[in-house]
């Protein structure tokens, strides 16, 4: 397995797919029930290659990447070959960016001497999507780039 097998909410979200993923697979109803009684390692292969199916093509289509936690904020834009990053860090140890006051504190005192701002880039020295799914796994999200963009633009005005 490449990624990591979807929850089971997942799973329930997908159940549509992962029927046709199935029947692809020329598996019905009935033949999937029987799998999961008869040869559970076989019903659990079909699992983890659906899983990584849908993970392909999420890593395949993610551009933007958030990561919170109490005093700083990873933003991330990726692209086929590096990923651009942006990280905000609180000098005042109070602040709790996994807060609405956080946040608001933040919006506040954005461009102080209170934040602590740096830009980088990086290669993907390996697989583009192994990479990315390594962000998500360490708590990134995928995001619609709204917090990205605002601050890169500030940032190169």
């Amino acid at each position: 397995m490449k990624y990591a097998r979807l929850t089971k909410e997942q799973f329930d979200e997908l159940h549509a797919e992962f029927a046709n993923f199935l029947a692809t697979q020329t598996i019905d109803k009935a033949e999937w029930d029987s799998l999961k009684i008869n040869r559970p390692e076989v019903a659990e292969q079909e699992l983890d290659v659906f899983s990584d199916l849908i993970w392909e093509g999420v890593l395949s289509r993610a551009e933007f990447l958030e990561h919170f936690s109490k005093n700083h904020i990873f933003l991330f834009k990726c692209f086929e070959k590096d990923v651009q990053s942006i990280v905000l860090k609180s000098l005042v140890p109070e602040t709790d960016f996994l807060t609405k006051d956080g946040l608001q504190w933040l919006s506040d005192n954005m461009f102080t001497e209170n934040i602590e701002m740096k830009v980088g880039k990086k290669v993907f020295t390996e697989d583009r999507n192994g990479s990315i799914f390594e962000l998500i796994q360490q708590g990134a999200f995928l995001s619609d780039g709204q917090l990205f963009t605002q601050i890169n633009t500030i940032i190169e005005s």
